[in-house]
């Protein structure tokens, strides 16, 4: 009787919070055999209320790193002019299992790079939504389709990865429009790695007058520049080295020529800082997404329209010499100009500005690495369309920070960092200039350490912010801001079976997304694997 007291008072004071009832029960006191399946707090895709089509791209499992193969065919029903496609991944592993990185092509194309939970032994499921609208010029043909998440499975890691990745097409039909999609999604011609260099050639249409780069960087799990934001120069005792410590760019060149710098999200897979514990239900942020960087390289538009194919390559700034440990694949997005069978234009400024960094190590009974580094841009170039001379302007400047702190023998961890990455794209012709700015703000302040009984404990804070703004003659023509803030706190005991862990952990999420007519904002909490918090403020 008194337990079903304590539930009821349970039940009401969490829909007192604002909680479902389901939500409102006490969590256990520690892991268990079973958890929550994975959920994050990001929004769905909005689609519209229209016909919508379904194509299969994959239904399989992954034992190994056998690439699965197939074939992408269009949907009959929903024609070619769709408002959105959204790309749906369902997956399903049990028993024992790392967390493993993937990617799926479509006609070479990469529309998703995304890496999976690690398993409960009674097993999970998790999903991941995706708006992939904009590789719609691809998926209007047929396709092959290669997917990969490459795994392991034998006497000790048991977890067999199945997965289902669908494509939904939202036709558009009534007053519902067609998206404003690229004209073409094209891939590097004969890419490959040197190193930790990713190049290919690269041949536009000639009537080129907007292109874009995305790159899916990400830091390889297995090594150090996983962990890329604690490595320290050769003189400091820790067990990651990098000659010129831990700060990285993502640089795109043509032509040997930078064409652009952005910051890299420090992204932290599902076994990440040694406590798989802080994220068996809420994963960091974007660690099941994985969105590129992008660049606008239409000042370059003048010298690719030539006809003639050209070199373009994605590196990483800060990687020791000689080493990989880096995934850069690359698609290029191109706008045409439908009435002009030829774009000329030119590559008028080039200032690629000199990278600045330093770090200071301090030693002691706590080392000390403090960590600076930053590089600004600029470019403009012209292109004479059939609607004019469009002249734009890029200048994007990249900033981090960094503290690591850490004890010999590393049983106490820690860092905090900030990186930043400001972006300001000018567009002039006829009419008043379009100005679009991008600010974008990640953090990481996280410390693991291991105390009495070889106990380890993980606390973490993340954030991923941007904030965007689109400018027309100065008037304000549209906006977003955009928060995902996730704060985790878990130990276990360490070297022992699994039942003797007595792992605990708390973790939450706030998603918090702004922009004209548009308010999101949901909070998800959990202790011990149990979801205890699903709360929505809009």
């Amino acid at each position: 009787m008194r337990r079903l007291l304590l539930a009821l008072c349970a039940a009401a004071v969490g829909l007192m919070l604002g909680m479902s009832p389901a939500l409102a029960a006490a969590a256990p006191t520690e892991f268990g055999t079973d958890w929550h399946d994975p959920v994050t707090a990001a929004p769905p895709v909005a689609t519209p209320d229209t016909t919508s089509c379904q194509v299969t791209l994959a239904d399989t499992e992954f034992r190994d790193f056998t690439p699965y193969k197939g074939t992408y065919l269009p949907p009959k029903r929903c024609g070619d002019r769709w408002n959105k496609v959204v790309l749906t991944l369902e997956g399903a592993v049990a028993g024992r299992q790392f967390d493993r990185l993937g990617y799926l092509h479509i006609g070479g194309v990469e529309v998703l790079r995304t890496s999976t939970p690690e398993p409960s032994p009674e097993g999970i499921t998790w999903k991941v939504e995706k708006d992939v609208t904009r590789y719609a010029p691809t998926l209007r043909t047929e396709q092959p389709v290669e997917m990969l998440i490459g795994n392991v499975v034998d006497g000790t890691y048991t977890g067999v990865i199945k997965v289902k990745a669908t494509l939904t097409f939202y036709k558009a039909e009534g007053r519902v429009k067609p998206a404003q999609t690229p004209d073409k999604v094209l891939t590097l011609d004969g890419a490959h790695n040197e190193g930790a260099v990713y190049e290919g050639r690269l041949t536009t249409p000639r009537n080129s007058e907007r292109i874009v780069a995305e790159v899916y960087a990400t830091g390889s799990g297995g090594g150090c520049e996983e962990f890329w934001y604690l490595t320290v120069p050769d003189a400091a005792p820790y067990s990651c080295k990098a000659k010129d410590g831990p700060y990285r760019e993502v640089r795109i060149a043509v032509d040997g020529k930078l064409a652009g710098i952005a910051a890299p999200y420090p992204t932290v897979w599902t076994g990440g800082w040694s406590n798989p514990f802080l994220w068996y239900v809420i994963p960091g942020p974007r660690a099941f997404d994985v969105r590129p960087v992008e660049y606008d390289l239409t000042p370059f538009a003048g010298v690719l329209n030539d006809g003639k194919p050209h070199r373009i390559s994605v590196s990483v700034a800060g990687v020791p010499e000689g080493q990989s440990g880096w995934s850069t694949p690359t698609n290029i997005l191109v706008w045409q100009d439908a009435k002009a069978e030829r774009v000329t234009g030119a590559l008028v400024a080039h200032k690629p500005g000199d990278p600045a960094g330093a770090t200071a190590y301090e030693p002691g009974t706590e080392n000390r690495l403090k960590s600076e580094g930053g590089h600004d841009m600029a470019l403009t170039g012209y292109v004479d369309t059939s609607h004019g001379r469009i002249t734009t302007t890029v200048t994007r400047k990249v900033t981090g920070s960094s503290v690591h702190r850490w004890t010999d023998g590393e049983a106490v961890d820690a860092l905090k960092a900030r990186w930043e990455d400001d972006e300001t794209v000018t567009v002039s012709g006829r009419g008043p200039a379009t100005v679009t700015r991008a600010h974008r703000v990640y953090t990481m302040d996280g410390e693991t350490s291991v105390g009495a009984g070889n106990r380890l404990r993980t606390v973490m804070t993340m954030g991923d912010r941007a904030d965007s703004a689109t400018l027309r003659g100065g008037m304000r023509q549209g906006w977003s801001r955009m928060d995902d803030t996730y704060t985790g706190d878990a130990a276990y005991n360490q070297n022992v079976p699994r039942d003797q862990r007595h792992a605990t952990g708390v973790s939450r999420e706030r998603y918090r997304l702004d922009g004209p007519g548009l308010c999101y904002d949901r909070t998800l909490a959990t202790a011990q694997g149990e979801l205890t918090e699903d709360r929505q403020r809009c």
